[in-house]
């Protein structure tokens, strides 16, 4: 990721995150009603993030830094061949995690998928991709890494990025461990993304896929997701993530 183009000065790393909150706050307030199973009406805040890079980008450069910025979403320049394996991970951790389950005696259903429903997943999730990324990693990563590191970096912004879905898991009714779990792969993604966009060219445009993948991956997990193992998601997630971080590291 070229970090000479990113839009965010390093003082405005918290103007963004207070602004995300504040504009994030009438949906939180209104979290009640759910888009699919398990999908809170709060799940719109996903255009937060946009909404507050897009502003603080436009009041600070204007419209050619805005431009810019949206320039990135479709930027594969920088991806290389094995790059483009990373958006593929939520799907390998969703199968085995499914096949540990089905291993450990859990009588878990096989995944049931239309065409019209992978076109409707599809049509929520990739949009929101987009704009949760142009705020987390087109805005918010590069001043993060640059003060924190690599590592610091991708797991203060995983951090942030779970705290601000906890009103939305918890006007769905999720249990303190199911958050906890949740947690540990939310971070381990973003670990994962952060060190992908810095150490493998994944950038802005890779960032989204694999932010697609995870909500596509979720949703797909029999039956639409109600199955979906926390715990094991996370341990998986976050042992990817230090291979990762481990290989990455030797190459550097």
């Amino acid at each position: 990721m070229d970090d000479q183009a990113a839009p965010c000065p390093p003082g405005r790393i918290w103007a963004f995150l207070g602004l995300v909150a504040l504009i994030s706050l009438p949906f939180w307030l209104l979290a009640r009603g759910q888009i699919l199973p398990g999908l809170p009406v709060a799940a719109l805040m996903v255009l937060c993030p946009a909404a507050a890079a897009l502003a603080l980008t436009t009041y600070d450069q204007g419209a050619d830094g805005v431009r810019r910025l949206l320039a990135r979403i479709l930027d594969v320049q920088g991806m290389s061949g094995r790059s483009w394996l990373i958006p593929v991970l939520p799907f390998v951790v969703a199968i085995l995690v499914f096949l540990i389950l089905r291993a450990a005696g859990a009588q878990v259903p096989n995944p049931s998928v239309t065409a019209q429903g992978l076109a409707l997943l599809l049509v929520l999730f990739l949009p929101g991709a987009v704009a949760e990324e142009l705020g987390w990693t087109g805005y918010a990563m590069p001043p993060l890494t640059a003060r924190f590191g690599t590592f610091g970096g991708g797991v203060l912004l995983g951090l942030v990025w779970a705290l601000w879905h906890y009103p939305a898991l918890i006007a769905v009714g999720r249990a303190p461990a199911w958050i906890a779990w949740w947690t540990l792969g939310t971070v381990a993604m973003r670990l994962i993304m952060v060190q992908a966009c810095r150490h493998a060219g994944l950038g802005l445009a890779g960032a989204i896929l694999f932010h697609a993948a995870s909500n596509l991956a979720w949703q797909l997990f029999p039956v639409q997701g109600s199955w979906f193992d926390p715990r094991l998601h996370g341990l998986l997630m976050a042992a990817s993530a230090l291979v990762l971080s481990a290989a990455w590291r030797r190459r550097a």
